[in-house]
């Protein structure tokens, strides 16, 4: 895979990419405002890396400035699909067309294996990553809200 811009190249990622993924979703997590939420570590991820698949973008120099991880789902209405778990640029890497590339590299792994959807999430107030969507095209739904449930905290 590569990309159009000459400074950095999408690749899948490998496990020894893995310290790099989490960093990633530590800075997206600080981001968010929720660094206490993440519980995931290099050796789960190890672990569980089966159920998931990931993109990096890496810098001529070797250093993972942005990643996409996805992985499929079901949906009983349209079928196979993918969702988009996240997609993260440093932020001194954003505006170079990082975020565009991973996406649509996530999307036309998307259309190689026949899904018929990619879902992903936003935070309403994340305005930058909701006018990027937009300009991709893509539907923004405000109807449904998100279900978690996770074991010893019912």
């Amino acid at each position: 895979m590569s990309s159009k811009d000459s400074d950095f190249e999408i690749r899948w990622a490998t496990e020894a990419d893995f310290p790099a993924l989490l960093e990633l979703i530590k800075e997206l997590a600080l981001y968010e405002k929720a660094p206490e939420r993440v519980s995931n570590t290099v050796e789960q991820m190890r672990r569980e890396k089966d159920y998931f698949k990931a993109l990096v973008a890496e810098t001529k120099g070797g250093e993972i400035v942005g990643m996409a991880l996805f992985y499929f789902v079901y949906y009983t209405w349209v079928g196979k699909s993918l969702y988009l778990d996240d997609l993260i640029v440093r932020e001194t890497y954003r505006g170079r067309g990082i975020g565009r590339a991973l996406l649509n590299e996530v999307l036309d792994f998307a259309r190689r294996h026949d899904c018929k959807r990619v879902r992903w999430q936003v935070l309403n107030w994340n305005t930058p990553a909701i006018e990027f969507y937009r300009k991709l095209g893509v539907t923004l739904d405000d109807e449904w809200i998100n279900c978690d449930w996770e074991p010893g905290k019912e």
